[in-house]
């Protein structure tokens, strides 16, 4: 599982990119790190940027609930999301990771 940490309002959870991938998703895990495929190549923060973005859509909260809190120069980062529990993240990722298991 996810591991997702209480930070302050909000939460925080480890990604691993791969950028300048065919499409956008979800695409599994690594041991608690979850794995993120993102069409944007890894140049002038637009993989960062992207990731931001997909987050915003995938938990349907606005941008500006998503920092990335470390990690901003590599493959391994870690998100913060504010105004979302834990709870509602963990129900989120195992709906995407079910989904992606099923096709």
């Amino acid at each position: 599982m996810i591991r997702i940490q209480p930070s302050g309002d909000g939460v925080t959870f480890a990604v691993k990119v791969h950028p300048r991938a065919r499409r956008e998703r979800i695409s599994g895990m690594l041991g608690d790190v979850l794995k993120l495929e993102i069409t944007a190549p890894p140049l002038e923060g637009r993989a960062n940027d992207a990731c931001i973005d997909f987050f915003s859509d995938f938990l349907k909260v606005p941008r500006s609930s998503i920092t990335i809190a470390a990690g901003l120069s590599s493959r391994n980062k870690v998100i913060r999301v504010t105004g979302v529990s834990a709870a509602a993240l963990e129900q989120a990722f195992a709906t995407a990771l079910e989904a992606r298991n099923t096709h």
